[in-house]
């Protein structure tokens, strides 16, 4: 796993820095609110759902924004977490070009009539808040696999405009993949070199259905050290 680290953003530009300037803030207020009823963004998503069962999703059944096609789930099977959250983006919210790459079939593909991409997964400790984001080989979400370039074109459409289960969360999950775009967009590629590797090392498997793959990719995160970043890059132009 690579070591926290804030990116190089001196050549973004002001329009990019003042969106993630923005989630920041947001992030913060989502985090202020919740503080004044001793709350944390993981109690909120499981409020109502306890006891919390290993591997099940919360919310029962996920949270869907119908407008953007948008999704998300929170559960836990990894040691050294509370639990994490998988975002996604279905069908009808990429452009008509993205198309899965060229990929076995299996079954879980066929249970729904649209594709599925997964963009990144938030790991929170158990005091509610983000350690690390990472990546996951096809078989641990059961979605579609697109190219690195597809799904990072596909991060400025994630959007959960909803109040269920909870507004704040909705907000700060929001928020969190505009805060840490550049860092996604890295572990994105990062992911597509490690499933290459491996398909290099064994020509003769299913590299998306190796149980021997898991995650991809992973980098710790700072929510603080990211603003501070982002307000020093925005001094520079």
């Amino acid at each position: 796993m690579n070591k926290s680290l804030t990116p190089d953003l001196e050549n973004l530009s002001r329009v990019d820095l003042e969106v993630m300037r923005e989630a920041g803030l947001q992030i913060l207020e989502c985090y202020r609110v919740l503080q004044k009823s001793a709350d944390n963004i993981v109690g909120e998503v499981l409020r109502g759902n306890e006891p919390f069962i290993e591997l099940d999703h919360y919310p029962p059944g996920d949270i869907f924004d119908p407008e953007s096609n948008c999704q998300y789930y929170y559960h836990a099977h990894r040691a050294g977490e509370h639990g994490h959250f998988h975002t996604f983006l279905r069908q009808k919210g990429m452009a008509a070009t993205m198309q899965p790459i060229a990929q076995t079939r299996m079954d879980y593909m066929d249970e729904r009539d649209d594709t599925i991409c997964h963009l990144i997964a938030i790991s929170m400790d158990n005091a509610g808040y983000p350690r690390t984001l990472f990546t996951t080989n096809r078989w641990v979400t059961a979605e579609n696999w697109y190219s690195a370039d597809d799904t990072i074109a596909m991060l400025d459409s994630f959007e959960i405009d909803l109040v269920p289960p909870s507004w704040p969360v909705n907000i700060w999950l929001t928020a969190m993949l505009r805060l840490f775009r550049p860092q996604i967009i890295k572990l994105v590629r990062q992911r597509d070199g490690a499933v290459e590797r491996w398909l290099t090392n064994r020509p003769d498997e299913d590299v998306f259905e190796d149980r021997g793959l898991e995650i991809t990719s992973e980098m710790a995160i700072s929510v603080e050290d990211q603003i501070i970043a982002v307000n020093r890059a925005l001094k520079l132009h």
